[in-house]
């Protein structure tokens, strides 16, 4: 996988990003500086590229989400602006979300986009963008079918598979199943399975593999882990092991 930096200008992603950085500001104020001893995303007014390739694959797959039932929702926005500030200041954030709403009228290829970021980013913040897209489909309280349709959609074409994609959705959608789906397994899985398959999602899940792009997708992939660590501790607890 090719780990460059500032990937997300060119290509398709950059296409679409490019009509929006026109229309905003000047690109250079979102992927410019790389980050320093604090390892913070955030310095200096600027966004360190990899955290900037990061937020600009989730800008544009946000807009696609949020298109995906006729309507953007005042919700969705907040959601995604509450993420924005909490990862890169009042400022930037701003500028970001004017950008989210410039990207929200245009058309997205989206196929092209996700095969783009498939190619550049790393499996683990892929999921980390799946499990996003969910908080921001489940914002207003009720998921709209289409916008389900478009995550399925986007996480087949970023390589994400058909377990990471029912584990994340069951992080959202509860009903008697889930934590064995969380965990990727059967509720029929013998307690060693069980056992097996938690120590395999807590790796695969773990918070450090996302550090590099901030404390705020940092703190979200900790939540994620808490659900892993939850289903595991639900089916302990009623089997009893």
């Amino acid at each position: 996988m090719n780990r460059q930096s500032g990937w997300a200008l060119g290509g398709p992603l950059g296409g679409v990003l490019g009509f929006a950085l026109g229309s905003m500001f000047d690109a250079a104020s979102v992927t410019v500086q790389t980050t320093t001893g604090s390892g913070n995303a955030y310095t200096g007014g600027r966004i360190a590229p990899h955290a900037g390739d990061f937020a600009a694959s989730l800008l544009v797959l946000s807009a696609a989400v949020m298109k995906s039932d006729g309507r953007t929702l005042k919700s969705e926005l907040d959601y995604v602006k509450t993420f924005l500030v909490r990862q890169f200041g009042e400022q930037q954030a701003i500028e970001l979300t004017q950008m989210l709403k410039e990207i929200l009228t245009r058309d997205i290829p989206l196929k092209d986009v996700c095969m783009q970021i498939k190619q550049y980013m790393p499996h683990a913040e892929r999921l980390q963008l799946i499990h996003y897209l969910f908080g921001i489909s489940k914002a207003d309280g009720h998921v709209h079918p289409a916008e389900l349709e478009t995550i399925a959609f986007i996480a087949n074409y970023l390589g994400v598979s058909i377990a990471d994609f029912n584990s994340l959705k069951a992080m959202y959608f509860k009903d008697p199943t889930s934590d064995y789906r969380i965990l990727e397994i059967e509720p029929s899985a013998s307690d060693d399975e069980v056992k097996k398959a938690y120590r395999k999602m807590a790796v695969k899940f773990h918070p450090d593999k996302v550090a590099a792009l901030g404390d705020e997708v940092q703190h979200a992939a900790k939540e994620k882990f808490q659900k892993v660590q939850e289903a595991y501790e639900n089916i302990k607890k009623q089997r009893g092991f």
